[in-house]
Order: structure tokens, then sequence, then C-alpha cells
């Protein structure tokens, strides 16, 4: 398949990643979609369908030339100030996705290969709709599932018929390979104590006092019964008569049976009390009776006191039932895999993934289907990298075509408005727009067994996609760009001309302040600090909510001169402090201030409050300004206590520059940059 112009391959790939989760994900295109598309069916996957759909997409992804993924959650951000800000930092990018997908929900997983028929010279799809939900399946300890839902997801969700029913009734459940390696460790040990527990060696067993006539009437009753019963047995045996069952035993406790070719008693109907007792009967008293917990039809548990006539026999026994037991785990293991079975299959055949912008998307998947996020982008580009070698962000494709950026007159990029670009005889079949009289690739839709011949078109090793692979956008609103391949970031093509909201931004400038009186607005803000520093000394301000703001300084050495002089005028109590400029900005005693760094540490904490101010206290930073001061160091105070003195030493050793505070003179120094509060220096020092 060779395309000569990049518009009509990134019209292609538009066209089949829309189909990837079905018309109800495009609400402005659904009436002419439906109308032009009629005959589409997506396959829509729950429990009951999941084992016949996942055999007839391995076929699929096997044959594919590229799958399209796209996934729908129960919500992005789990409070204000975690949305994606001009001033993140690309290493806060990350932080702020890995916190979303850690947080909530993916509900629907919608998979789409693509494969050329060469004969036809289309696509043909085959999309598939997958309900998951993360169900606890296995019999371990542990809380259940928890995640965030977001009203603004959920409302979409309902708008567009999401069948919640379907979802938590239906959904398929999952483990990642961590849950999976930790669950065959723990369901192993779990059943391996059983194992040791269901041999008859008492000895090993804690004995229980028999203290009431209950419990003595009842262990001598059924050592009476185990011993007529095993005499019956060997009476039997002598007599070589084969041992046969009363037609009434099914209704009693003790029920005869076999169990792998040996005589055995099940026991119905008795509490957990009782069997210990019964436990506590056989390892006393019978050598040659084992008790054995297993699993039963339907996988109800069943109780057995079996008869082995010898020691290796009863150690054979033991044996097998070990077996077992390591069988059934697996089964129950590969059953509560679930549905990343699907992820694996794309991991394995290592197809070109399409999305769009679908940064956060591959979060999700590591997240849910492998194991924790890791703590660096670099880290995670990398990990990502080795399990999907070839991935293409539709999103960067749109931006990065110059036509394209021309024909959408660099408006939304969102999958439905490129569609409505790149495919409008779909959207307005009636229309004659020049885009649609070009030469198109068609796209056959195919959701049953029907196929057709197909050969490898070579999509990765195009020309036109070589230099757009592995590019992705950070985050749901940047113009940053990750490149898996290396893990490092690129501007986005064009962005240093995009006309900016704010000026260029310098992190090292930056000092981001909380806890403020609500109503301080940005431009008193400013002016308090202008009046110190100099009128050109902000060339920024940014809420991110109504209690923290980011102020970039002009020069860097502002950042450092204004956490000394705030930390200087907080320590005073004098006239000075109360007539200073920045005094209304530290009105109320609570406002902090800091580096970029600390903002970074607290958007890397898993905990989310919905204020800025609120989660830095929650995160366990204490101070009112992130400076130590000379031979005097400054400390910390922590959730867990006052730093210690060895541990403030080490915050310098790491790189926090030291500062000696601000004397009486520099203070009043700053006052008079202030101009009018006190008319002059000199005046200033003989009123104080």
């Amino acid at each position: 398949m060779k395309m000569k112009k990049p518009w009509l391959l990134y019209r292609a790939i538009s066209e089949t990643l829309t189909l990837t989760l079905g018309r109800s994900h495009f609400p402005s295109l659904r009436r002419s979609f439906s109308s032009a598309t009629s005959s589409i069916s997506v396959n829509k996957v729950t429990i009951s369908n999941f084992e016949s759909a996942l055999e007839d997409l391995r076929l699929h992804v096997r044959d594919a030339d590229f799958v399209s993924v796209d996934l729908e959650m129960t919500g992005v951000t789990s409070a204000p100030w975690r949305e994606s800000f001009e001033f993140d930092r690309f290493d806060v990018r990350y932080l702020k996705v890995k916190d979303s997908a850690e947080k909530f929900a993916v509900v629907q997983f919608g998979v789409c290969p693509f494969r050329w028929d060469g004969l036809k010279e289309s696509f043909v799809a085959h999309p598939h709709n997958f309900y998951i939900f993360p169900r606890k399946e296995l019999p371990v300890d542990g809380s259940s599932y928890e995640f965030l839902c977001q009203t603004t997801s959920i409302d979409f969700l309902a708008k567009h018929q999401f069948d919640f029913n379907a979802w938590i009734h239906e959904g398929i459940s999952y483990l990642s390979r961590a849950q999976e390696a930790e669950a065959l460790r723990s369901v192993g040990l779990a059943y391996e104590d059983e194992f040791v527990n269901s041999q008859c060696d008492s000895k090993d067993v804690r004995e229980v006092p028999l203290v009431s006539t209950a419990d003595i009437l009842f262990s001598e009753r059924m050592k009476n019964r185990f011993r007529e019963w095993r005499d019956q047995l060997l009476q039997g045996a002598t007599e070589g008569c084969q041992f046969e069952r009363t037609s009434d035993e099914s209704k009693q406790q003790l029920q005869t049976i076999f169990f792998k070719m040996r005589p055995a008693l099940m026991l119905n109907n008795f509490t957990s009390h009782q069997l210990t007792l019964i436990r506590q009967v056989l390892g006393k008293h019978f050598e040659d009776l084992s008790y054995v917990r297993v699993n039963g039809e339907h996988s109800s548990e069943q109780k057995l006191v079996v008869y082995a006539d010898t020691e290796d026999d009863k150690a054979l026994l033991m044996k097998e039932v070990k077996e077992d037991v390591r069988k059934e785990t697996e089964v129950k293991i590969k059953t509560a895999v679930g549905f990343r079975h699907v992820i694996e299959l794309l991991a394995s055949e290592q197809k070109l993934i399409v999305g769009h912008n679908c940064f956060l998307d591959l979060a999700h998947i590591y997240s849910k289907f492998f194991g924790p996020l890791p703590s660096s982008v670099a880290e995670f580009a990398s990990s990502v990298h080795k399990l999907f070698p070839c991935i293409i962000d539709t999103k960067h494709l749109l931006k990065a075509d110059s036509l394209l950026q021309h024909l959408m007159k660099r408006n939304s990029t969102s999958l439905s408005s490129a569609f409505a670009l790149l495919c409008p005889q779909i959207v307005c079949p009636s229309n004659n727009y020049s885009l649609a009289s070009r030469p198109c690739v068609k796209v056959e839709v195919q959701a049953d067994e029907m196929r057709s011949s197909s050969w490898n078109s070579g999509l990765v090793k195009n020309e036109l996609l070589q230099k757009h692979i592995n590019l992705l956008y950070l985050g749901w609103n940047s113009g940053t760009i990750i490149d898996l391949k290396t893990g490092s970031e690129i501007l986005e093509f064009g962005f240093q001309n995009h006309k900016r909201r704010y000026p260029k931004i310098v992190f090292e400038n930056i000092v981001i302040i909380w806890g403020f009186p609500y109503k301080f607005k940005p431009r008193e803000l400013r002016d308090c600090i202008c009046k110190v520093f100099g009128q050109d000394s902000v060339t920024s301000i940014y809420y991110l909510d109504k209690t923290a703001a980011f102020i970039q300084f002009s020069k860097q050495e502002f950042t450092t001169d204004f956490l000394v002089l705030k930390d200087s005028l907080e320590k005073r109590n004098d006239a000075i402090s109360v007539l200073h400029p920045l005094a209304k900005l530290l009105d109320g005693g609570k406002t902090c201030a800091a580096n970029y760094d600390v903002y970074k540490k607290i958007c890397s904490s898993p905990i989310s409050r919905f204020l800025f101010a609120d989660q830095a206290k929650a995160v366990g930073i204490r101070w009112k300004t992130d400076v130590e001061l000379g031979e005097e160091t400054e400390t910390q105070e922590t959730e867990s206590g006052r730093e210690s003195e060895s541990e403030s030493i080490d915050r310098g050793k790491k790189g926090t520059v030291k500062y000696h505070s601000f004397s009486c003179g520099r203070v009043l120094d700053t006052l008079y940059v202030s101009g009018s509060l006190l008319g002059n220096k000199q005046e200033a020092r003989e009123k104080l």
C-alpha cells in the first residue's frame, strides 16, 4: 500500500480510529454517521461472550496491519489543581497523568484490528468493545478495588447511553501481571497452609481444651463413629467383601464415598468448631485416617476423612491433593486474569498501535494490566516502549501536518472534529466538500466470522509514518511531546511560534505560594510584590485554585530573595512587618511559599485533597517558607514530628542553598523600595 499524500494516510487512520468505540462516542456526528454506515456493528463483549470474542480477536490481531485502541474512564482529574497546566514541567505532567491512571477506573476498552485487503483496496475492520470491571475474583486477603468517579465523566457516559448495568454485572474483571504474581504467591501459601493443616498429625494442630460437656460428648461420639467405620472397612477387606454405602447415608452427616480410589467419609453440616474437634480426634486416635479439604462441584468446599492404610499411601494421598490444589489455583488465577489476556495479545503480536491523545490511555493500560506505574517519565517511556514498540498518536499526526492544520484552521484536534474534516462523505454525504472529492481509503467493517485474503502492508515501515511513530502528547492539554524511544521531551512542532497566554516559562524563576487569604486577587498579588522588587520583577501569575498560585519572576535571584524576605518578615513582630507591602499577602499567618521542586513533591503524593493548600498539609509540609537560614538551620515539621538536626543538614547537602536572614537594614531597604509608605529610609529608621 503506497500513499503519496500524508493527509490521505491520516484520513485513513482517522476513519479507522473512529470505529474503535463505535458511534456513540461522537454525539455531533451520530445521526449522519449512523445513516451512512447503518450496516456497521461493534462486537459488544462481556463476561458471557468473552472467551469466544478473545479467540476471534486473536485471529484478527494476528492478521492485522495495525490495531486501534481507545478507553473510557470514570474520570480524569482527582482535584482541580491536578489539571494539566501550562506551568507544569515535563516531569510534573507525567505525575498528574500517573495520579489519574492510579485513581480512576477504565469502564470500556475498544480494540479494533485493521488489515489491508489488496483485492478490495480497502481496510477490513473488526471492532470489539469490552466492558471491564475490577471485580475481586480471588478468595485472598485484602480489600476490594476502590476507584474515583468524576461527575462530568459519569454524566458524559450516561448521556451517550453507556450501559452501567452491563458494566457492573457483566464487566470482565482482570489482574495485572504484578497482581497475578502476588495472587499466585498468596493463594499458593493459603492452600499450602490448608494442605499442611489437612494432614492428621494433630501434634502440629493447636489442641482445643474440652471444657464443656457438649464438646466431650461430641468428641467421644465421633471417635466411636470413625472407629466403627474403619473397623467395617478392615473387616470387609479381610473377608474379601466390597464396602457398600447404605441407602440413607446421603441424608446423614457422615456420607461414605470414594476419594482418589480410597474409601472416605464426607463431613456434612458440621460447624467450624465441630470440624476442629474432629481433626483433633483423628490426630489423637487414628493414624490411618486423614482430614482433607478439597473443592467439590460448583466450587463448593468439601471436608473429607480419607482412609490410607500405610504411611506411604498417606504421603501419596497428600501429594495428590497438593497437586490438585496447584492445578485448581492455576485455573482460578487464569480465569481472574480476565481482560489482561487481550493486552497480552497486543503486546505479544507487536502490531502498530493507534490511539488519539493516548498517553493517558497507555498509563491506564500499564497501571491496570502490568504493574505499578514507574515514578519517573523516563522509566515509564522505556517500559511502555518494550511492551508496545510502535505507537501512533493521531493527535500528533493532525498537529504535525501543515496541510491538515490549514484545513482545520487550528481548531479542535478532538477525534470527532478530525473525523468531521477528514471524512465529510460520511458526516454529510449530500454535501460536496473538496476533501470528499479526493481519493479516500475505504474501510469495510466486519463484526462476524467473514474473512478475506490479506497481505502485510508494511504500515510500520511507511516512510510517512516513520518520523511520527512513538511521539505522543504528554498530558491532555499540553504542547509537550514525549519520545517513547528515548524518554525525552520534544517541543511541539510550531509551538515556538504559537501565541502563548503567558510569557516563556522559566521553572527556576517560579515560586509557588499557598494558604493566602481567599479574596486575594492576582492583580493585588502582583502589586504587592512589584512594590518590593520593581515593576518588571513579575512576568506572570497563575492561580492553581483559590488557595495557591504560581509567581514567575523575571530573574532567578528574585525567587530566592522573595523566599528569604518572606521568612524574615514572618519571624519579626514589629512595625516593619506590619507596614511592609508583603504584609497583606502574609495576613492570617498561613501563607506558605516554596520553589518549583516542592510543587513537584506535592504532585507526586498519592493523596488528593480538593484544595492545594489542604494537599500540602496532608502531604506533611508544615513549614511556611522553604528556606534554610545559615547556621540556625530552619527545620521542617512533618506528620511524624519535627525534623532532626542531621536530617536538616542532609537537606542542605542535597542542594538546598542556605541563606542568611535579612538584617533589619535589608528589610528596611525593601520597605524603602516600595516608595510612598514611609517617605525615605532614614525617616523609617528614626520612627522605628
